[in-house]
């Protein structure tokens, strides 16, 4: 299977993607700044503010996660622990906004957010964790202790 090729075009995809959700933030960040808008009495500053800092933190969070599938993709070893852990979240993520993207922004952004899901799960799939064999995990002897060989 091409593991490298889909992990690198996954890290591509992500990286590309937190540009984007960056952008998009900080320009409704600037329309609610200049319009004045304002929800519930919520101060704009605040609700501006809140807006950059989000699209911020989820921007670093996409391409952290695309750095991970990036050197996934260079080193063609599966991550370690951390880094499996950022890639799950980041489908359940894609996940999760997939799924509300259906009815507020549409298919095209539905069918865009689950070819990136598809892309992180096939690559979290084509790499093993380090220390499992594909046959299984070796049996441990009792006590976690090498058994004696037999004479």
């Amino acid at each position: 299977m091409a593991r490298r090729p889909v992990a690198a075009v996954a890290a591509v995809t992500l990286m590309l993607e937190a540009v984007g959700i960056g952008l998009l933030n900080w320009i409704l960040g600037l329309v609610v700044d200049r319009q004045r808008m304002s929800l519930g009495g919520m101060d704009t500053d605040a609700m501006s503010v809140g807006t950059w800092i989000g699209g911020g933190v989820f921007g670093v969070y996409l391409l952290l996660c695309g750095v991970v599938l990036l050197r996934m993709a260079l080193r063609d070893r599966a991550p370690g622990r951390l880094g499996r852990v950022l890639l799950l979240t980041c489908a359940v993520t894609h996940g999760v906004v997939g799924a509300f993207s259906v009815g507020l922004v549409g298919w095209p952004a539905f069918a865009f957010l689950m070819v990136v899901l598809g892309l992180v799960v096939l690559s979290l799939l084509a790499y093993e964790p380090e220390g499992t064999a594909r046959g299984g995990a070796a049996p441990e002897a009792e006590g976690g202790q090498d058994a004696p060989s037999p004479a």
